[in-house]
């Protein structure tokens, strides 16, 4: 790699030694309106400052949960016409000078770019800026797919003669591939090297809290009565407890002292993954066994311990509204209508629990069985559920079947971050509870699923209207799929 980057350098001396310094811009402005919720906006904000543009350029991202079938470039411009006018020119009819917005429906699984006049590049360069998000985005990593074609972007827009690859054609396409080449390759490196460093921060910091912790979860695990139902059950977790922190101590010292050049690989990205999956188990693990011990032996902080095994079910109540009235609900379905009874009700059977449990009128087994069961009901609520927005959404039995597999899988219906950092979500499998926040992605994934089917469309062809709404519209710009 250092022998062709340095004959690439050479070659791009040589090619180009009377051209003038190019210029470096950050971005001059970052405007981000993340409606789908899919990015990291503590990687994502720092990343795009860090990038140079040809000239001063204002970054305006937008995302959304649309369909496959939709005009991502209609409905990009009809959010800029609502919130945004100020991304648009004067008389409206184009994008504002030095704006460039990006665009991603990762639901639709559509990418669109779009230029002010002063930024607009070739049909051809747009192509490239959205193939440049694709692999990634095909993956699920919407914060580094974003990234990438930000980055590709503030290459192409207002690029210099002496940038252009067609200065260097008469000596060959070598040193144009090659440095494309070059450039994938370190983006890819520098990809992974994130991942590397970012999960062993994670693994560190909950590998720190396990070891901190390690004498009082010993004791919280030796005051638990094993005769107890759910005391048992987390015991029985607890049991390989110590060998699993041996292990993790073997691989954090192996994560950490692993040469800083290893981490651009893949296969260290991934061991630093399963580190930092390992930790964060170890982690939770211990917080529920001192959750367990306080609230089985009602100890003097057994109220919060209550409030994080209510939380679960907290969480999929607050949920219920958006997913029986949201897109693509429905609301007149007797399952959508259970549901909301069902949320009405058991907000208020909560607050008896706990009161009871205050009294002493029922003990903490008591009040997790009531847990247990309002969530085995609200799984059967949701599995009828499931049948209805099939059924109004699919056509055919096809679609059916398509929509189902989605919606069936382990992760399609596992439980939220508050689950697994309870009781029951600890002592039971994570499919049994089906969470409403894990339907609501299984069932996206399902409809995703059956768009791409009915698509008779390429998944690289691009689109550069603005439909019907928008009318005079001519702003610079196409979307496509993924």
């Amino acid at each position: 790699m250092r022998k062709l980057l340095s004959i690439l350098a050479l070659g791009a001396l040589l090619l180009v030694g009377g051209a003038p310094a190019a210029l470096a811009a950050p971005a001059m402005d970052i405007v981000i309106e993340d409606a789908a919720g899919t990015l990291d906006l503590n990687t994502l904000v720092p990343a795009l400052k860090k990038i140079s543009f040809n000239e001063p350029t204002k970054v305006a991202i937008y995302t959304r949960d649309g369909e496959y079938n939709e005009n991502l470039n209609e409905e990009v411009l009809r959010f800029a016409r609502q919130k945004h006018p100020e991304w648009l020119s004067a008389d409206g009819q184009k994008w504002a000078d030095s704006l460039f917005v990006f665009a991603l429906d990762p639901t639709g699984r559509q990418v669109g770019t779009y230029f002010g006049e002063d930024r607009k590049v070739s049909p051809a360069q747009r192509d490239d800026i959205q193939n440049a998000t694709k692999d990634l985005y095909r993956e699920a990593q919407w914060t580094d797919g974003t990234i990438a074609g930000v980055e590709r972007a503030a290459q192409l827009m207002n690029r210099p003669w002496y940038k252009s690859p067609k200065l260097y054609a008469w000596s060959g396409g070598i040193l144009v591939v090659g440095g494309i080449s070059v450039g994938s390759t370190l983006y890819v490196r520098r990809t992974y090297r994130n991942r590397s460093l970012k999960a062993l921060e994670i693994g560190n910091a909950s590998y720190s809290n396990v070891s901190l912790d390690l004498e009082a979860t010993e004791l919280n695990a030796k005051t638990i009565n094993d005769s107890s139902r759910y005391g048992g059950l987390v015991l029985e977790k607890y049991r390989g407890f110590m060998a699993a922190y041996n292990e993790l101590a073997a691989q954090g010292n192996k994560a950490n002292g692993m040469d800083p050049k290893s981490h651009a690989r893949k296969e260290t990205a991934l061991f630093m993954e399963k580190y930092a999956a390992k930790a964060t188990d170890l982690d939770r693990l211990d917080d529920v066994i001192a959750d367990t011990n306080m609230l089985l032996n009602m100890g003097s902080g057994w109220a919060a311990a209550w409030e994080r095994q209510l939380a679960p079910l907290r969480e999929d109540l607050a949920e219920i509204d958006s997913l029986v009235i949201g897109k693509h609900a429905a609301p007149e379905a007797p399952s959508a209508i259970a549901l909301s009874r069902f949320k009405t009700m058991t907000a208020g059977e909560m607050e008896k629990w706990g009161a009871a449990l205050q009294s002493r009128q029922i003990g903490p087994e008591e009040a997790l069985d009531q847990i247990a069961e309002a969530r085995e009901q609200l799984t059967g609520m949701l599995k009828e559920y499931s049948e209805a927005v099939i059924a109004k959404f699919a056509k055919d039995k096809e679609e059916e079947k398509l929509m189902r597999a989605a919606m069936r899988t382990p992760e399609a219906r596992g439980s939220s971050y508050s689950s697994n950092h309870s009781i029951l979500g600890t002592v039971y499998p994570a499919n049994r509870f089906w969470s409403v926040v894990g339907f609501s992605a299984g069932y996206h994934s399902g409809i995703s699923s059956v768009q791409e089917s009915r698509s008779a469309s390429s998944s690289s062809g691009g689109s550069t209207g603005y439909g019907s709404s928008g009318g005079s519209f001519s702003g610079s710009g196409s979307s496509s799929h993924f």
